[in-house]
């Protein structure tokens, strides 16, 4: 069986209510397009009816696969769809569709041929953000703050939620993946970086959505203590292992 061209994953938590207009727009985006393609929802620990309004998409769509992560944390969820994903690209999509989904394409070749990670990027030369609270910017750059000081310096947005890996980079970076929660992003990445992996920011239009949470000291906080946590793991040759 031939592979799809792109693997699009979409963790989802409590996301009944957002869900079912995010795969609408993704199922008509990818009908337009010439590649195939696959769609992988992982409901992640929710306590609503994300898990059976994904499944009723499977009805109509056959590149639709939706699997049950009862471990709640974002970094678990995208971690099985990354390496239980078969697509030549892998792309982690956030429920929320805050970036359009019709920007997919400058995530992959030719746009971004040569290139092992693709990350979505809010700072990088051409971005555009909509929406979004003078309170909730600022937040953001405490939290990128101490992750461009000790761990990830030539990245200005690690935490979009819009990131693509080549099949064989998704392989190498998640099977070493150890954080299951929000700090995963910054984890990744640094693999990435530590396995001599392309990495480039591309810059997106993204829309603020005033469900999105963010308590920048708390999560400043628990992001310097996953900083720790990832060095440790690196002293460790946690990330060293062989694929």
């Amino acid at each position: 069986m031939t592979s799809p061209f792109v693997s699009i994953i979409i963790p989802a938590h409590n996301e009944e209510t957002r869900l079912p207009h995010t795969l609408e727009q993704v199922f008509a985006f990818l009908e337009r397009q010439a590649y195939s393609s696959e769609v992988l929802v992982v409901e992640n620990g929710s306590n609503d009816r994300t898990f059976e309004i994904a499944e009723a998409f499977t009805r109509q769509h056959a590149n639709l696969r939706v699997m049950r992560e009862l471990a709640r944390g974002k970094g678990l969820a995208v971690r099985r769809g990354m390496l239980e994903a078969a697509g030549e690209y892998r792309f982690m999509c956030d429920a929320d569709l805050s970036m359009s989904i019709d920007q997919l394409n400058q995530f992959l070749p030719p746009a971004s041929a040569d290139v092992d990670v693709a990350i979505g990027s809010r700072e990088a030369a051409g971005a555009v953000r909509f929406d979004e609270p003078l309170y909730h910017h600022i937040g953001g750059r405490l939290i990128n703050t101490p992750i461009r000081m000790f761990i990830l310096p030539g990245l200005q947005d690690t935490q979009c939620g819009f990131k693509c890996f080549t099949a064989a980079a998704a392989e190498q970076v998640f099977r070493r993946q150890t954080l299951p929660g929000w700090s995963f992003d910054i984890e990744v990445l640094y693999i990435a970086q530590r396995l001599n992996l392309i990495i480039r920011e591309v810059p997106i239009h993204w829309r603020f959505h005033a469900e999105t949470k963010l308590s920048a000291a708390q999560d400043a906080l628990r992001m310097v203590r996953d900083i720790f946590i990832i060095h440790g793991n690196a002293l460790r040759g946690r990330y060293d292992l062989k694929s």
